[in-house]
């Protein structure tokens, strides 16, 4: 993942520029994509549904890359017209020549791109959005558990989110095997970490527990055989199995896998 472009924050008052309103902001994500399921699962479990809308891209990029479908599950864009999302990126920078990349938050007021991090936008939709939250606002990124959560983050990420996709999409054996060692060698951590502990911050689910998620519901179908990362499936791991399937239990989850 390149580092994303757009980095303008959503906050409840307004201080950085976009205020947390109703109705007002719009969210593109594929069903396919991990980063973009970890922004589904935030809107769920604070249920903004009704808050935050949503467009669904074709799960299948194309030459033009993410497109809108009337392929099941998919949407068209009802907020912009488009066909294309790049349409959508070229909408609030016509000078854009980037990856054209999914989550993307667009304000519908300002007609703009607020941020297509997905890193940013959990942690908008965590805290920022409360006021109209109809579900549970429980912290997903407490000050008191922030530097575990940032730790178990700095791990996972490029190593098991990312680390997938370099073994994937690896050009040479030795960085596909390299990828594939630092994956399993993450993954055996966590397995025995969870022996000992609920989650990963212990008995409070957190941001860090979504974040491996939305990688672990895809592994035994899509990472393990078509990505070749298959020294062992998820349902091989004892633990992280377990967890895994307590996660998806939550209540709204299941909803959010396709």
């Amino acid at each position: 993942r390149d580092e994303s472009l757009f980095r303008n924050r959503i906050t409840a008052d307004g201080s950085a520029g976009f205020r947390a309103e109703p109705e007002r902001y719009h969210l593109y994500v594929s069903l396919a994509c991990p980063w973009a399921h970890r922004t589904l699962i935030v809107r769920t479990l604070r249920g903004l549904e009704d808050t935050i809308s949503v467009s669904v891209v074709d799960p299948y990029m194309g030459p033009d890359g993410w497109s809108f479908s009337d392929r099941p599950g998919c949407t068209r864009d009802t907020v912009n017209g488009a066909t294309l999302l790049r349409e959508v990126y070229l909408k609030a920078m016509p000078s854009y020549t980037g990856r054209v990349t999914v989550p993307l938050l667009w304000d519908r007021k300002t007609a703009t791109i607020v941020n297509n991090e997905s890193a940013d936008i959990v942690r908008m939709l965590n805290r920022e959005f409360n006021a109209f939250a109809s579900r549970d606002v429980s912290d997903l990124y407490p000050d008191s558990l922030r530097p575990e959560i940032d730790r178990w983050n700095a791990l996972i990420y490029p190593t098991v989110n990312n680390g997938v996709y370099r073994a994937g999409f690896a050009t040479t054996q030795d960085k596909y095997e390299a990828a594939v060692r630092s994956l399993f060698e993450t993954l055996n951590i966590i397995e025995e970490h969870l022996g000992r502990h609920r989650y990963l911050c212990g008995t409070r689910l957190t941001e860090a527990d979504w974040r491996l998620f939305a990688t672990l519901v895809r592994f035994d179908a899509v990472y393990y055989g078509h990505f070749k990362c298959n020294l062992r499936r998820l349902s091989d791991f004892e633990n992280l199995w377990d967890y895994a399937r307590e996660l998806y239990q939550v209540p709204g989850i299941a909803a959010t896998v396709d």
